[in-house]
């Protein structure tokens, strides 16, 4: 059977891409999507009825002008796989896209197709084990015990789960709202260093935030 991975690896010739300015997409991380352009309903449609692969990118700055062309595109983007979809009678569509690997922008196909294709370099991150995995946990434990648990529910077993790149990854999915610091960290290669800033992340937020109050009495 194939794996998510050699999916994957067989679809990096020519990858489908949709560049969305107001998401990155994290390996070992999901987001939602409503499709509603016609270019990329075609894509999504091809998608389904192929591989399920397609990457979600961002744009160079000053896109904003050509976005109805095809405006320069990142070279570090997020290949993964399409989850879940529900088509709308009138031909939108929701999507869960699930990150699976970071990729790197080689060229671009010729626009044969309304939406637009890629060939990447994929950049599986390496095996790393060191203290900065366990100094991030810890930022995260103590971030929990300063929200809500329904922020929280879904990350402490996420966290415990995952090691080296993955870890940083799917903390910075979590409390990262910003698209530009999301790609920043996307495009970290590093392991040691993405960690590394993710625990300052997380030590930033936790700064910003007031310790939850006991329930009762305080006397």
């Amino acid at each position: 059977m194939t794996t998510v991975q050699e999916r994957v690896a067989q679809a990096a010739d020519s990858l489908k891409v949709f560049p969305l300015p107001s998401a990155v997409l994290f390996p070992h991380s999901a987001i939602p999507l409503h499709i509603f352009e016609p270019r990329y309903r075609d894509l999504i449609r091809d998608a389904l009825e192929g591989d399920k692969v397609m990457a979600l990118a961002q744009l160079e700055p000053g896109w904003e002008s050509r976005y109805g062309a095809r405006p320069l595109m990142q070279p570090l983007m997020c290949a993964g796989l399409i989850v879940w979809h529900d088509e709308l009678p009138d031909g939108r569509y929701n999507i869960l896209l699930q990150g699976v690997c970071r990729a790197r922008l080689l060229s671009e196909l010729p626009p044969d197709r309304l939406y637009r294709e890629a060939r990447v370099e994929l950049l599986p991150d390496p095996t790393y084990h060191g203290p900065e995995e366990e100094q991030l946990r810890q930022a995260v434990f103590e971030l929990v015990g300063r929200v809500p648990p329904s922020f929280s529910e879904g990350l402490v077993p996420a966290v415990a789960r995952a090691n080296g790149g993955a870890l940083a990854d799917v903390v910075a999915a979590a409390i990262i709202p910003e698209p530009e610091r999301r790609q920043a960290l996307l495009a970290e290669l590093d392991v040691r260093q993405r960690l590394q800033e993710v625990t300052d992340e997380v030590g930033e937020l936790i700064a910003r935030l007031q310790p939850l109050r006991p329930a009762g009495p305080l006397n």
